[in-house]
């Protein structure tokens, strides 16, 4: 039996509940919690109608006079879109509303940015005369922001990535859903397509039929490695070492500020695929009998898969 209303939630960018077991090693004992072992910075992207791209100069004083997008930490009790709103706000005296997730970045569950596509829906632009601790002025910038004095060229490729999205959107709008998650925790759809484009899902069988779903730990060395290094070690153990799984990608995610226990986690649901190996024409056999390959027969369903395989239709991570 496959989890037909869960596959079809996550394909769409939506949540689903997160389960009290998970997949692979035991979970930490305590929520993630902002400020204490996580921190989430959100971004913005902004164009106007002249195609000028919004940033702010900087009244920090390590960069001060320096220029960059609006963005900065999330505070406890924030929703990501929130945060995102209210850092432009601050910044640059405009409001705005999110049209996707255009990236997420990491440097392990401690520190996690989300990047946002926006647009500007009122306000008015801050000048100099209205410096404050947040900026000291905002500006529609028409030229590369490369010739500018930069607080980091991190946001170049940020700004490529949404001028191409402007362009030619590779995925749908994606933005977080509000749903609750103690911890950080990856679900993943991991699929196997052979070249006559029969296709496979990976199933736990624990209770009912569900995408496998693992926790990221918060002792201080799980805190510096990637978020998406558990699923691959939880691959590596559940599957032969041979193919190895191909890139990561970002379907949708979900988080509910102040959660079960004030937690602020989230749970990032992920794509993975399967390369087909050589005349491979199924998946290789787990393991563990704690998972077991679904065939996706269903054709609708089957060609939504497919195309988000296909065309790498997810979120970089």
């Amino acid at each position: 039996e496959a989890p037909a209303g869960e596959l079809d939630a996550v394909l769409g960018g939506g949540g689903w509940d997160v389960r009290v077991s998970f997949e692979g090693p035991h979970p930490p004992a305590g929520p993630i919690r902002l400020g204490r072992n996580a921190c989430y910075v959100v971004l913005a992207v902004l164009f106007n109608e002249e195609d000028r791209v919004l940033l702010v100069q900087e009244a920090k004083p390590e960069c001060r006079g320096k220029w960059y997008l609006p963005a900065g930490r999330m505070e406890p009790g924030e929703s990501i879109v929130a945060a995102m709103r209210r850092e432009v706000k601050e910044e640059t005296g405009l409001e705005c509303e999110p049209l996707t997730l255009l990236a997420l970045e990491e440097r392990g569950p401690a520190w996690i940015r989300f990047a946002f596509l926006a647009r500007p829906t009122g306000g008015t632009l801050k000048t100099l005369e209205e410096a404050d601790a947040e900026s000291l002025q905002a500006a529609w910038w028409a030229g590369d922001p490369s010739a500018l004095p930069l607080r980091a060229p991190d946001i170049l490729p940020l700004l490529d990535l949404a001028a191409r999205y402007r362009r030619s959107p590779p995925h749908p709008p994606t933005l977080p859903q509000e749903l609750p998650c103690t911890l950080l925790c990856l679900r993943l759809l991991v699929a196997f397509a052979n070249d006559a484009e029969d296709l496979w899902v990976l199933l736990g069988t624990a209770g009912t039929p569900h995408l496998p779903v693992v926790a990221c730990g918060t002792s201080p060395a799980e805190l510096r490695r990637a978020p998406p290094r558990p699923a691959l070690r939880l691959l590596r153990d559940c599957l032969p070492p041979d193919p190895c799984p191909g890139p990561l990608g970002l379907l949708g995610l979900q988080h509910r500020a102040g959660g079960p226990g004030g937690g602020d986690g989230i749970c990032f649901n992920m794509l993975l695929s399967i390369p087909p190996g050589s005349a491979r024409a199924a998946p290789p056999e787990p393991r563990s009998p704690a998972f077991h390959w679904w065939r996706v027969e269903e054709e609708s369903l089957r060609g939504r898969i497919l195309q988000r395989l296909h065309a790498a239709a997810t979120v970089p991570v």
